[in-house]
């Protein structure tokens, strides 16, 4: 029996661990190892949205981190593994240029930078259509 790859865009919900309210990203959009981009929708009522209706800064870093989580998921998926769980270590040089507001539709790409035994360093880009509105690396432990 032959070995069908899921189709993409694929909901992040089969990728991920995480489940509402947590999950801040829709779908899985492109992948290639080691790349990939997904969609993000900001919605009124997800976590670190902010009374005037920006999402925190914090939440950007959390999105390229999940974003990663959700390629890894891909992965594991064609791969036939289960979904692993990962860990959020830290960012540096992450740039926040403007944070979205709900309504606004994402996209976050993502480059695998480093690997190294448990470790991985991320870069993201997040755009809003044309517009770059943070940038940066993050670090993230998949035990």
């Amino acid at each position: 029996m032959q070995n069908v790859t899921p189709s993409l865009p694929l909901s992040a919900l089969m990728l991920l661990p995480h489940r509402p309210p947590m999950i801040l990203v829709d779908q899985l959009v492109e992948f290639e190892v080691g790349q990939g981009s997904v969609s993000a929708t900001i919605g009124a009522n997800d976590l670190f949205v902010t009374q005037d209706g920006t999402l925190e800064t914090v939440a950007l870093i959390e999105l390229v981190a999940q974003s990663y989580a959700t390629m890894k998921g891909y992965d594991d998926l064609i791969n036939q593994r289960s979904v692993q769980r990962g860990f959020l270590v830290g960012s540096r040089t992450f740039k926040v240029l403007r944070c979205p507001r709900v309504g606004e539709s994402l996209m976050i790409d993502i480059t695998t930078a480093a690997e190294l035994d448990s470790f991985s360093v991320i870069d993201g880009v997040i755009r809003v259509g044309d517009e770059v509105i943070a940038q940066g690396s993050v670090k993230l432990w998949l035990p």
